[in-house]
């Protein structure tokens, strides 16, 4: 006689894996990245995070005290990666593969970052102080093709934010020919230190 099948109700359900407090934090920073990229910090709420992360808006609370707090968290997360991405303190033939990977990894970090960051005062603190590293590098670097002088302080001034710009815009077009992206970003800020050089 063959045993009768368990009835449902007596089968106990497999049990639920809580996730660790850093896994749970990674989450929340992952759905927050990606909420906050689609609409900006102002008009993005707790419930649209909440919703993405399928969690409730108390379970962020026990995480971030404030939509300010999580933000800022999210933004601290994306300069972390950039800078163990990217480096730091040179600007070499690698430089622009390592941002186009950098921002293809995380492209709503990166939009974040130097697009709606950018424009949001309680934030711009952050994006002032890599404006001014990425300045001081580039003049750095760049001061061995570029005699001193204004052109080298021009060249200085506009390549981080062109780079910036010539990434981003990559991104928005769908990261076509991945490939060459990175060949061609350089063409154009070479084209920059050629008008600032004639020379060159």
């Amino acid at each position: 006689m063959s045993n009768p099948e368990p009835d449902a109700a007596t089968v106990p359900a497999p049990p639920v894996r809580r996730l660790r407090r850093a896994e749970r934090r990674e989450q929340i920073l992952d759905a927050a990245t990606r909420a906050f990229a689609r609409a900006g910090y102002a008009t993005t709420g707790l419930d649209d995070i909440a919703a993405e992360a399928e969690l409730t808006r108390a379970m962020l609370y026990r995480h971030f005290e404030s939509k300010a707090d999580l933000y800022r968290a999210v933004l601290d997360r994306a300069c972390t990666r950039l800078a163990e991405a990217t480096g730091e303190d040179d600007f070499d033939d690698d430089a622009i593969p390592a941002l186009l990977r950098a921002a293809a990894a995380d492209p709503d970090g990166f939009k974040l970052l130097f697009r709606h960051a950018a424009r949001e005062p309680e934030f711009r603190d952050l994006i002032d102080s890599i404006t001014a590293a990425s300045r001081e590098v580039g003049r750095r670097n760049l001061a061995r093709v570029i005699p001193e002088g204004p052109w080298l302080d021009w060249a200085a001034d506009l390549i981080p934010g062109f780079t910036l710009e010539a990434v981003i815009a990559w991104l928005d077009a769908g990261r076509p020919d991945p490939d060459q992206a990175a060949e061609r970003i350089a063409a154009a800020v070479h084209g920059v230190m050629a008008a600032a050089h004639p020379t060159l």
